[in-house]
């Protein structure tokens, strides 16, 4: 089979960039793919953090300390970019405006005003296919979920619960990093760098909250800095919103959670639904498992554990009965990401990935949070812009 190679540039050469990198080296994996990404430049302002691509990486041709002059290259196509929050309002409408494909970290700006600058590039763009990482929902438990609501299989929903956990920031001997300042990080916190994972799904499913009532903690208030200094941590640790969702036909709450302090936690992805005929929870705490509940009116209530085969959107040499995991869903919202470059309208799609429409709500409801931090008090939110 003959395949489409897409050349990608990386702009910042920390962890996700390695995991891209890691992606493209075993996309060999996936079979029945017409397309195939290859990277060809990197970009870092810190040049010895291009270094384990130069050695790992043999498509890697261009080595930069400037996006721009990446931007400029042109045996590049399409751009990852995994920056701070503050830089990415300038470096993502740069990369929109040269005309290169873009799939960017979350939150795609560091507050509300730096997102518009964004959205604002990608409606004056529309040729330019531009989207937000977020893989958790390519696990096969969360596209049983998926499929399942697509179905109506849940009846009237009572009540949703989604959340993203981790736990290594319990640690107050943790060092300081750029996401415990606002200046990098933004006043979001936890929300910004965790809750486009957690906000795909409800945006996806068109579950926007008409309001929204937040609990922020900031738990560690001071971590060492790289001399061993005592400094302020400044954005917020956990973050709880409690959400109203009104759809035409229904209503019902929805707990949203983002957690840096999470006891026992390692990169907890997970998402709760109760509903009348059917409730459903998938957690990657047990990722090849999914339990649910099955219900008629007068029958038993009981709950089912079933293992979640191996069956992803886009087909792998893997077997069935092998268990899915992190870097699987990297693989499968990168398929999904060259799927739209290679195919256009055209694609098959499975799953999309994640829209910068997706991300806009994921701000407005970010922002109303930080409001009702402030005041104390349920915040509306406005979905007719």
């Amino acid at each position: 089979m003959s395949k489409t190679i897409i050349r990608f540039g990386v702009i910042g050469c920390g962890l996700m960039g390695k995991e891209f990198a890691s992606a493209a080296a075993r996309w060999c994996h996936l079979t029945n793919v017409d397309f195939e990404p290859q990277i060809t430049a990197v970009c870092d302002a810190n040049v010895s953090a291009t270094q384990w691509f130069k050695e790992h990486v043999p498509s890697v041709k261009a080595v930069y300390t400037d996006y721009k002059e990446l931007l400029a290259d042109p045996s590049v196509d399409a751009v990852y970019c995994a920056v701070p929050h503050h830089l990415h309002a300038q470096i993502y409408v740069d990369i929109i405006e040269s005309g290169k494909h873009l799939l960017g970290e979350k939150p795609f700006g560091i507050d509300q005003d730096a997102n518009r600058l964004i959205q604002e590039a990608v409606l004056k763009h529309p040729d330019v296919i531009v989207r937000c990482s977020s893989e958790f929902p390519f696990f096969p438990g969360a596209q049983r979920i998926v499929q399942w609501v697509k179905e109506k299989k849940f009846g009237t929903i009572m009540e949703v619960e989604a959340g993203f956990w981790h736990s290594s920031d319990l640690d107050p001997g943790k060092p300081m990093n750029w996401k415990r300042q606002i200046a990098s990080n933004g006043e979001y916190g936890c929300m910004g760098d965790l809750g486009m994972h957690v906000l795909h799904l409800p945006m996806r499913f068109g579950w926007k909250p008409k309001s929204v009532r937040a609990l922020l903690a900031n738990i560690i208030r001071q971590r060492p800095d790289a001399s061993g200094s005592p400094v302020p941590c400044e954005t917020w640790d956990n973050a709880i919103l409690a959400c109203d969702v009104e759809l035409e036909d229904q209503r019902f709450p929805m707990v949203l959670s983002t957690k840096r302090i999470a006891p026992g936690h390692a990169n907890t992805w997970f998402i709760r639904i109760a509903g009348t005929e059917c409730s459903a929870e998938f957690t990657t705490k047990h990722p090849k498992q999914i339990t649910y509940l099955p219900y008629t009116p007068g029958g038993v209530q009981a709950w089912h554990v079933e293992d979640a085969p191996y069956q992803s959107a886009y087909g792998t040499i893997t077997g069935g009965i092998f268990e899915f995991g992190f870097s699987d869903s990297i693989l499968q919202m990168w398929a999904a990401f060259c799927d739209e470059l290679a195919h256009g309208k055209d694609a098959r799609l499975p799953f999309r990935c994640a829209t910068p429409e997706e991300a806009v709500g994921s701000h407005k409801i970010f922002t109303a949070a930080l409001e009702s931090n402030r005041t104390g008090q349920t915040i509306p939110i406005d979905w007719r812009n």
